[in-house]
């Protein structure tokens, strides 16, 4: 049996492709209503109509996580129309193909740094309130294989802001369990989405094929989501056993 009832809400940025359009689709079909974030407004449309075409609840709420004032909005717009959050996942992400010592900016790592970690931390934050009075509040940050093992070609500043996201979700749990709420620290390998567009050498047909799948994910992140209120998932690998 799961925790999800028709009118729990759930938040997730990135929501227009990759593994938070697959989170938000297997959320919908579970019974929750979404609200989609993102900065691409067609995309969100999109996914929030293949949502409402198969039975599910799906608003958009267009945000650039990077932004704190429109972070706060949005947790307010959010809670104005909904009444109350229940979950949130946190799919964006960002690297860039210059991620090493030799070949990096400092203004590039803090742009990763600021959508992978900042972002995250201010978007948990602008949405604790709702999700302390929802009493089993879930959260799922979408982290990455390189958040929980070192791997050499991920970058610089992409594995420091990914590692981090464990101490943000461990940090969390030990504050706000007695709110009832639990958090996740999920690090998925390889997943075949436009995010390898970012890689240095951008993996060809043939290796995407053996990947994870963005719907691999979302089942992934559907089951965290729908676990009974007194278990808590700290921290979930899955990877491909195809390695590269």
């Amino acid at each position: 049996m799961t925790n999800a009832a028709p009118d729990r809400v759930l938040w997730v940025t990135g929501g227009g492709s990759g593994m938070g359009a697959a989170a938000a689709r297997a959320a919908a079909a579970s019974g929750w209503t979404v609200v989609l974030s993102g900065r691409r407004v067609d995309r969100l449309d999109g996914v929030a109509d293949e949502i409402r075409q198969a039975g599910g609840s799906a608003d958009v709420l267009p945000l650039d996580a990077a932004d704190r004032e429109a972070v706060v909005a949005a947790a307010a717009t959010l809670t104005a129309r909904h009444g109350r959050l229940d979950g949130l996942v946190l799919a964006a992400g960002l690297n860039a193909p210059e991620r090493r010592w030799d070949d990096q900016s400092v203004d590039g790592f803090r742009a990763i740094v600021d959508t992978n970690l900042t972002a995250v931390v201010s978007v948990v934050d602008a949405a604790l309130p709702a999700l302390r009075a929802s009493g089993a509040g879930v959260v799922v940050v979408v982290s990455s294989y390189a958040g929980w093992s070192f791997q050499p070609g991920a970058g610089v500043a992409y594995s420091a802001s990914k590692t981090a996201l464990g101490s943000v979700v461990r940090s969390l749990n030990q504050q706000e369990a007695p709110h009832g709420l639990r958090g996740t620290h999920l690090c998925p390998g390889d997943v075949a989405t436009d995010f390898l567009d970012q890689r240095p050498q951008v993996p060809d047909a043939a290796a995407r094929a053996v990947m994870l799948t963005p719907e691999d994910i979302g089942r992934t992140i559907g089951f965290v989501l729908d676990a009974p209120a007194h278990v808590r998932v700290d921290e979930l690998v899955i990877s491909p056993v195809a390695q590269h």
